[in-house]
């Protein structure tokens, strides 16, 4: 806002228009006004007529909404359409309540998958973090992947990531932005057949405000001849910060 008001513009967006607005500029001359004409204000809305008129000249403007679109790039992001409010909101919706790896072997690795979803409106982006430890049974624990590596059978692993895979079967997919998403996963959890798991570690984010993504944790375990047998279990939470 201060950036506007030192150059002597805004755009406000109100009530379903697109309304250009001039401030007072000492500096500055009107450029929209001539001896012959002028234009007393410029819309684009889907209601109202606006006049622009001179001694010698008189026009009307009225176009309707061109529909809903965002444009962006790394520092600058617009949204044009109809206009909702402008207050921040931040969706986060666990699809997957539970998830199942079936039977664990020391010879092939054991997968599954779930999903989660965030809208974010209006904020500079979100992150999501993962808390919890990996499945344990009769107080044995099996190891979490402190550092990205691929399935490797036979050794205990288990890990996740956030794309798809084709090793060691196919699993997952990329994040889903639709039409206006702009989310990603997160370093350490963006590489195919890489698999992670560092409690406290951000799996995704999105860097700006965006429409919903839909993302897929692709689960791995892998375990040894020495892996205690029995049923495993355990609980992750799956944190959603919004930054404002």
């Amino acid at each position: 806002m201060n950036l506007l008001k030192k150059i002597g513009w805004g755009i406000n967006l109100l009530a379903g228009a697109l309304i250009i607005s001039y401030f007072t500029a000492p500096a500055m001359a009107d450029p929209l006004v001539s001896p012959h004409y002028q234009f007393t204000e410029q819309s684009l809305g889907s209601s109202g007529l606006y006049g622009s008129a001179s001694p010698n000249f008189q026009s009307e403007q009225a176009l309707g909404i061109l529909g809903l679109s965002t444009s962006a790039s790394t520092n600058l992001q617009v949204q044009g359409g109809n206009i909702t409010t402008g207050d921040p909101a931040l969706t986060f919706i666990v699809n997957s309540a539970s998830t199942n790896f079936g039977d664990f072997s020391a010879t092939s690795a054991s997968t599954t998958t779930a999903t989660f979803q965030v809208l974010d409106y209006t904020s500079y982006g979100y992150i999501v973090q993962v808390y919890g430890t990996p499945p344990t049974h009769n107080g044995h624990t099996l190891t979490a992947m402190a550092t990205a590596g691929t399935s490797t059978p036979g050794t205990e692993q288990y890990g996740i990531n956030v794309v798809a895979n084709t090793s060691p079967v196919s699993l997952g997919a990329n994040p889903n932005n639709g039409q206006f998403g702009f989310g990603q996963a997160a370093a350490g959890y963006n590489t195919s057949n890489n698999y992670k798991y560092v409690n406290g570690d951000i799996i995704a984010q999105g860097p700006k405000s965006s429409g919903t993504t839909l993302y897929t944790i692709s689960y791995l375990i892998n375990v040894s001849e020495l892996s205690p047998g029995g049923a495993y279990s355990g609980a992750e939470t799956l944190i959603c910060t919004g930054s404002y």
